[in-house]
């Protein structure tokens, strides 16, 4: 599958955030850019969040995405959030333990798990959604150790692979992590 974004222009106001701007995402890609840029104005079009000004966006799948915010359910655990999008908690737990959780913390609802704890567990629900055919990951290291954040790249790795997937971030050293392909929006 191969997403193609033609001549996409959006403002808010006076603010002009995407000015013509053109993409193939054929696989992996990280796409940086500094702050107020469009980055995440972007992934919101291709959700179909947003709607753009003027443009196109075609090929986009089924999606699954890491929000700057994590959107969990609070009163479910890790799990039991990624299980309601339709991953397997077995997997998920397996996943999870593989991202620092301990057996104590995956019976917490994800109300009481640190924010870095709640970030692994939408990053988890996003990569092991069934069916989705484009990630799109809006910032997912935010809030984790460097040693966690390394082993949340290699998820993201292993866990996409043959999807389209955008990574969102504006630091170099994770767009480095993923050793993806980097586009930039300027």
């Amino acid at each position: 599958m191969s997403i193609r974004i033609r001549g996409l222009c959006k403002a808010f106001g006076a603010k002009q955030v995407l000015r013509g701007f053109a993409l193939d995402i054929d696989g992996p890609l990280v796409l940086t850019g500094p702050s107020g840029c469009g980055k995440t104005t972007l992934l919101r079009i291709m959700m179909g969040l947003e709607t753009a000004d003027a443009g196109s966006v075609a090929g986009v799948g089924r999606v699954a995405a890491v929000f700057q915010t994590d959107r969990l359910c609070p009163q479910l655990t890790a799990a039991g959030n990624i299980a309601l999008a339709g991953g397997d908690a077995a997997a998920a737990e397996k996943e999870l333990r593989g991202l620092g959780f301990t057996d104590a913390e995956l019976a917490l609802p994800a109300a009481r798990l640190s924010g870095g704890q709640r970030r692994r567990a939408a990053l988890l629900r996003a990569l092991l959604c069934p069916g989705a055919g484009t990630l799109l990951l809006d910032e997912p290291f935010t809030g984790m150790e460097a040693e966690l954040a390394a082993r949340a790249a290699a998820a993201i790795v292993r866990l996409a692979a043959g999807r389209d997937t955008v990574l969102v971030t504006h630091d170099a050293a994770t767009a480095a992590r993923l050793g993806w392909p980097v586009s930039a929006i300027l």
